[in-house]
C-alpha cells in the first residue's frame, strides 16, 4: 500500500503541491505561536527561589501628636528599639514561624535598590538587586543555597555582620562563572574598596517575579544594621501551616494590646497572595490577552485546515467507494487517507523547519535565557507544531471519511 500511495501522491502532484504549500505556511505561522507560548510558559514555571505561602507583610505606623497616647520627644535610638521590640514580639508569637525585617527586599516589591558585588576583576551587572535584611528574613521566604544550605543555616550565616549571600548566576552571563565556586572568598560591596565582605553561601536564583527570567535576575543579601531600623522597613512574617485561617483578623485584634510599642503600632497586614496578584496584574492581563489572541488564531488555523481536508475528502467519495469495492475495509481506507495527509505534512515540514531555523537565528522570535535559539527548544516546538497539525489533519480527514464510508459503493459510483 505504501508504494501505491507514494505513486498516487506523485501522480497528483499539482493538487498536492498547493496543499503542501498551504501546510508549509501554516506550519511556519503555527511554529511561531508555539514557540512564543513555549517561552512564556517555561519562564513562568521556572523555580522562583522563594516561597510566599503562609507569608504576610506587616506595615508599621507611628502615632502622631494628635493621639492621646503619643509619646513626645522620643530619640532616634528609642524609635529603633521600638522596631526591634515589635519584631521580637512577633517572632515569639505562637502562630508565627519566622519574622524578619528588610529594606526593598520582599518578593513582588517593585521598589528596589542596586548594589555592586566585586571579586577581583569580576563585577556584577548594574541591575543587581540589593536586599538588606535581618537573618530570619531568609527563613520567612525560605531561600536555599546551591550546596544544599537550608533557610535556617543561611539565617545563621547572616548573624555575622561581615557575611553576605548572592545568587549563583551573578557572574554567569558576563563571565560564565558560577558563584558557588567563590564561596568563602572576600568581596567588595557597595563600591567600598577598603573593606571586604565574606561570601557565606551562593543562593539559588531569586527571581524578580513570575514573568521575569531567572537568567537575568540578580540579587545579593546582606545584614541590615540596627542603625537603619525604622517604621519604613518591611516587616514580613511566615505563619505556621495550620495557622493561616483568620490570621490577619487575629493579629489585628491583638495588635493594640500586645503590639503597641512606644509610638509604634501595626497599621495593616497583607497576604503575599494578594501582593503577588496586585503587583503582576498588568502582566497577567497582557498574558491573558495574548492567550486570547493566540487561541483565536489557532482556531482559525484549525478551521482552515479542517475545511481544506474535509473538502478534499468529500471530493473523493467515488475513490473511497472504489477502494471499498476492491475489498478495502472502512479502517484500512480511513488509515490510507490519514497517512496520505501526514505524508504531505512531513514533506511540508522539512522546508518549514529551515524557515523556522532562519527566523530564530535572525532573532525574530521570543528571547529566553539570552537567546532566541537552542536545539532543545527548537526541536520541542517543531515537534509540537507537527503534532498539532497532524491532529487537525486526522480530524479533517477522519470525520468526513467516516461519513463517506456509510455510502454504499454502488451508489457513490453511480452518482459519480
Amino acid at each position: 500500500m505504501n508504494t501505491k500511495l507514494i505513486t498516487q501522491i506523485k501522480n497528483e502532484w499539482r493538487s498536492n503541491l498547493w496543499l503542501v504549500t498551504e501546510l508549509l505556511l501554516v506550519s511556519v505561522v503555527l511554529w511561531y505561536i508555539v514557540d512564543y507560548m513555549y517561552v512564556k510558559t517555561s519562564i513562568y514555571n521556572q523555580p522562583k527561589g522563594f516561597d510566599i505561602s503562609h507569608c504576610y507583610l506587616v506595615q508599621m505606623g507611628c502615632l502622631t501628636d494628635k493621639s492621646p497616647d503619643f509619646i513626645p520627644n522620643q530619640t532616634e535610638e528609642e524609635k529603633r528599639q521600638d522596631v526591634k521590640e515589635l519584631l521580637s514580639r512577633l517572632q515569639h508569637r505562637p502562630d508565627i514561624e519566622a519574622a524578619g525585617l528588610g529594606q526593598n527586599s520582599y518578593p513582588y516589591n517593585g521598589g528596589n535598590s542596586g548594589a555592586s558585588v566585586v571579586y577581583d576583576t569580576l563585577r556584577s551587572p548594574g541591575w543587581t538587586v540589593r536586599r538588606l535584611v535581618t537573618p530570619d528574613f531568609v527563613r520567612v521566604f525560605r531561600y536555599c543555597g546551591t550546596r544544599g544550605e537550608t533557610p535556617e543555616q543561611l539565617a545563621e550565616m547572616l548573624k555575622d555582620s561581615r557575611n553576605f549571600l548572592a545568587s549563583d548566576n551573578l557572574y554567569k552571563q558576563r563571565y560564565g562563572r558560577d558563584l558557588t565556586s567563590l564561596v568563602g572568598k572576600p568581596f567588595y560591596l557597595f563600591g567600598d574598596t577598603t573593606n571586604t565582605w565574606n561570601l557565606a553561601a551562593s543562593l539559588q536564583v531569586i527571581r524578580y517575579g513570575d514573568y521575569f527570567e531567572a537568567w537575568n535576575s540578580y540579587s545579593m543579601l546582606a545584614p541590615i544594621s540596627e542603625a537603619w531600623y525604622s517604621k519604613n522597613l518591611e516587616l514580613c512574617v511566615r505563619v505556621k501551616e495550620d495557622q493561616d485561617q483568620d490570621f490577619i483578623a487575629r493579629l489585628k485584634a491583638d495588635s493594640e494590646k500586645q503590639y503597641r510599642v512606644g509610638n509604634l503600632f501595626i497599621a495593616d497586614v497583607r497576604s503575599f497572595v494578594d501582593i503577588r496578584r496586585n503587583y503582576q496584574q498588568a502582566e497577567t492581563n497582557t498574558w491573558n490577552s495574548y492567550l486570547f489572541g493566540m487561541g483565536f488564531l489557532l482556531l482559525n488555523i484549525f478551521l482552515g485546515l479542517l475545511g481544506t481536508f474535509w473538502f478534499r475528502t468529500q471530493q473523493r467519495r467515488s475513490e473511497i467507494a472504489l477502494m471499498k469495492s476492491l475489498g478495502g475495509t472502512d479502517r484500512s481506507v480511513c488509515i490510507r487517507l490519514v497517512v496520505e495527509g501526514l505524508l504531505l505534512l512531513a514533506v511540508a515540514t522539512v522546508p518549514a523547519m529551515l524557515i523556522d531555523w532562519n527566523l530564530a537565528n535572525v532573532e525574530l522570535n521570543s528571547w529566553m535565557d539570552g537567546s532566541t535559539f537552542s536545539w532543545s527548544r527548537f526541536l520541542i516546538t517543531v515537534l509540537f507544531t507537527f503534532i498539532l497539525i497532524a491532529l487537525m489533519i486526522v480530524v479533517g480527514v477522519g470525520i468526513p471519511a467516516r461519513k463517506a464510508m456509510k455510502v454504499q459503493p454502488a451508489e457513490a459510483l453511480h452518482d459519480e
